[in-house]
Parts: C-alpha cells; structure tokens; sequence
C-alpha cells in the first residue's frame, strides 16, 4: 500500500472516530467487519461514513445496494407523476427501492443529483426527461455514470453518444397521427408549438412534421412553428403568434402546452374547436377534464415505464444489456379540441 493511500485511510478513520465519539480502533473494527462493537455503535460509524461523503465498504453496504434514483425534471406536468408511480411500483416489484430527485428552479441541479446518489451507493439510475434530451447541454456528469459503470436507463430521445438504454415513445408517429387527423379535417395551415431548438424529441417532430406536410402536397413554413418552455404560460405566449399568423390547428409537444394553446385562442376571441383545432402530446391525467377535453395523442408509459426498469433490473444483475433505443407506439386520442376547419 502507498504511503498517499495509508495516509487517506489513516485521515478517514480519524475523521469518522472524532464524528462518532470512538477510538479509530474502534472504527476500523466496524470497517473489517470484526466483532466486538454494539450494533448503535456500528450504525453511527457507518452514517458518519455517509455523512462525511465516504464510500462504505462493500461487504457493509447491505439495503442500501437496493437504491435505485429516479430523476424527473419537474412534478408540475402531471406526465412525470405518473412515470413517477409507475416505475416506482415496478422497482417495488424488483425489490428495489426508489430514491425520488425532482429538479426545481434555481435548485439542486441534475448534476448535483447524480452526484449524492453516487454517495448513496446506489445500484442504478432511471432518468425521464432529462438533460440527455439537450444537445447543448452540460453531459459530463452521464459520462461519470458511464465512467462508474453504474446502470443507467433513459425514458425518451436522447443525443445520441450517451451509450446508455433509452425507452422512447415513437415522436415521429406521433406527429404523423396528430398530422393526418388535423388534414383528415380540412386543416391546411397546420402549425407545430415545440420546445428548445436542441431538444432532441422536438428535432423528431419537426421532422416528421415537415414530411407529413410535403407527403400531402404542401409545406410547413418556419413562420408555423413555434418555441416555448413546457408549460401552460409558454404555450400560450407561442401559440398567440401562430393564431394571428392564420394557422388553423396546431400540435403541441406537450400538453400543459396544448392548454396554453387553447387559452390563447379564447383571448384573441377565437373559438376551439369552432374556429381552430389543438392537438397535445402525452395524454397525462386530467386531459378529459378540460374544457373542452383535449385531443391528444397518449405516450404508452406504462409499458415504457415497466420495460425501463426491467432493463435496468439486467443490468443491475450484470447482464449484457444493448444500449439501444426501443421505440413504443403512441395512440391518437380524439376528444374535444378538433373539429372541422371553418369553411
């Protein structure tokens, strides 16, 4: 042994003893797993351990291998919930344990995240809609995922050097189906309200979009698609350009987005789905209780949410797992934001 590392390890033991109230001997006994010391005494080494930000040993890491982090971007769209319920309970059934991290702004960051569950020894990460769906956003922290060799799953489009499981609903399809309803209504000047232009899921669907336009003889011009922030008020504020640039229908990444959609078109006096049409994208809870009840085309998350933490449940038990991404078919629900476009 290095004369560094007995000097790390010396300096440890010191620590967690003068944390604790013990000797070092004392401490080390815990550490080599000797007999000799009261069970409060060891449980009060080993949260010192945790405390001071040191790994445990692993033959002393016991339930706490059976930590899983969860980490979703927000809890306000009601999507990420129930990806939250889903694969929590699937993680019950794998006798793992979730450990929920929500970001909040200006809170703790998702690289802060990774960081204390990494001191919690955790055994794997599911993330759904993370900064992996950003292209120009920071990386380095799945790349000291990637570095710990720690299995990692992803719920949606991600870029595409990651090397990790992704599970995505099929955004393409999505669009296609949304697309071909509006048409299928008379809708020629169909708008898109995206997110960020490095948003990968957002990249699809512009995509998509612009194929099943020229696929029906026309076009979508960059004056009908919108940018905004995923919510409710960035809706609203981007689809009020859209409506007053003539566009009839418009099909939204999401579907807080959508209900800023359709907000937007009441203020300007328009009625929906009378005058224009809106299309959401998740079909998350409450959907049918708007008013009028959203048109949306539905993520499957529940097999989504399943088949992530099965795939991490293999990696976790060191099975060979591809970092492929499996794509799951959406559903076009019809309710009550399109009709007709106005003759």
């Amino acid at each position: 042994m290095s004369c560094r590392m007995l000097a790390l390890m010396t300096r440890r033991l010191a620590e967690v003893a003068k944390k604790v109230g013990v000797s070092e001997a004392t401490v080390s006994r815990v550490l080599n797993g000797k007999p000799g010391v009261s069970e409060g005494t060891r449980q009060a080494v080993l949260t010192a351990l945790d405390v001071l930000g040191y790994e445990r040993p692993t033959q002393l890491r016991g339930n706490r291998a059976r930590l899983v982090g969860l980490v979703l971007p927000e809890l306000q769209n009601p999507i990420f919930p129930a990806f939250a319920d889903i694969v929590g309970a699937a993680l019950a059934q794998q006798g793992l344990t979730p450990v929920l991290c929500t970001q909040t702004a200006g809170g703790v960051s998702e690289a802060d995240y990774v960081s204390l569950l990494l001191q919690q020894h955790v055994s794997g990460v599911v993330f759904a809609g993370g900064l992996y769906a950003q292209a120009d956003a920071p990386h380095d922290h799945y790349r000291l995922l990637a570095e710990r060799n720690l299995p990692v799953v992803l719920i949606n489009a991600a870029i595409e050097d990651l090397g990790f499981p992704r599970v995505s609903c099929d955004d393409a399809v999505a669009v296609e189906q949304a697309w071909r309803h509006l048409s299928s209504l008379g809708h020629e000047r169909i708008g898109l309200l995206l997110g960020p232009t490095d948003h990968m899921p957002s990249r699809r669907k512009l995509v998509a979009a612009r194929a099943a336009a020229a696929a029906g003889g026309g076009s979508l011009p960059d004056e009908h698609v919108g940018r905004a922030m995923f919510t409710l008020e960035g809706g609203q504020a981007a689809a009020a350009k859209l409506w007053e640039r003539g566009v009839t229908g418009i099909i939204c990444a999401n579907d807080p987005m959508a209900l800023g959609a359709v907000r937007a078109a009441r203020r300007l006096g328009l009625s929906v789905p009378g005058d224009v049409s809106v299309v959401g994208y998740d079909d998350s809870a409450f959907m049918t209780c708007t008013d009028p009840p959203l048109t949306t085309v539905r993520q499957p998350i529940e097999a989504m949410g399943r088949t992530a933490v099965e795939l991490l449940a293999l990696k976790i038990a060191g099975k060979q797992v591809a970092s492929d991404e499996l794509l799951y078919e959406p559903e076009l629900v019809v309710r009550g934001t399109t009709g007709p476009v106005r003759g």
